[in-house]
């Protein structure tokens, strides 16, 4: 009997996955850049949309660099490694609940008004660019984020692992604001609210999914010590 290869695959290729599947997915949530892309993509058109996107991809592309360079390493000790795994699995459930019980879309905070006020942007990519910088949650995400793939060994503490996921992050957070800039330039007027809350509760629903899948392997992995001992 021929037995089938064993295929491993690269490093490399896990991490890129991860950046793209993480950027897409961080993304997705109903928050106020993608209300801004919905308003001005529906009144201004597709390019204007797109720019913002743009402007909002560099800044949550900077955010997820600084929590990879500045806080992901922590947990590559075995014991922190270990403790985060458990973190991480209960801070996804946390978050999945919160985006499936929720009841109406969040338009802004007041972090993000202020700076405003004080940047005063007005093109379309700096738009973008500052209603991301002005939202701190959204760097306290990637450091969560990032310190989740690198407990799980989806991401390797080596640097060309590291700039292969920023860089499938920057092109996942794209693709969406792609994706949501051209729908709204070719509908007819804005997107309904039941329809943006929708889109939080899908939300919630993948977290919900990634936090199964976090679940199931701290299950594994508790099962694997049992049978050590």
């Amino acid at each position: 009997m021929i037995e089938a290869p064993d295929i491993q695959v690269p490093h490399i290729a896990i991490a890129a996955f991860t950046g793209l599947v993480s950027g897409f997915l961080v993304s997705f949530p109903v928050g106020p850049i993608n209300l801004t892309i919905i308003n001005e993509g529906a009144r201004r058109g597709f390019k204007w949309a797109l720019l913002i996107g743009a402007g909002a991809t560099l800044m949550e592309t900077i955010y997820c660099a600084l929590a990879f360079m500045g806080f992901a390493s922590f947990f590559t000790h075995k014991t922190v490694k270990a403790a985060f795994e458990l973190i991480s699995f209960l801070l996804m459930l946390i978050i999945g609940f919160q985006f499936l019980r929720a009841r109406a879309v969040q338009e802004h905070n007041a972090i993000e008004d202020r700076i405003e006020e004080k940047l005063h942007p007005h093109s379309a990519f700096m738009v973008g660019f500052v209603r991301v910088l002005g939202n701190p949650g959204v760097l306290l995400l990637w450091i969560t984020l990032t310190a989740t793939f690198v407990a799980h060994d989806w991401v390797g503490a080596v640097y060309a692992e590291k700039f292969i996921c920023i860089g499938g992050v920057c092109v996942g957070t794209g693709l969406w604001f792609l994706l949501l800039s051209y729908i709204v330039s070719r509908g007819h007027g804005k997107i309904s609210s039941k329809t943006l809350l929708l889109m939080e509760h899908l939300s919630g629903a993948c977290l919900l999914l990634i936090a199964l899948i976090l679940g199931i392997r701290l299950v594994m992995h508790l099962e694997q010590a049992l049978l050590v001992k």
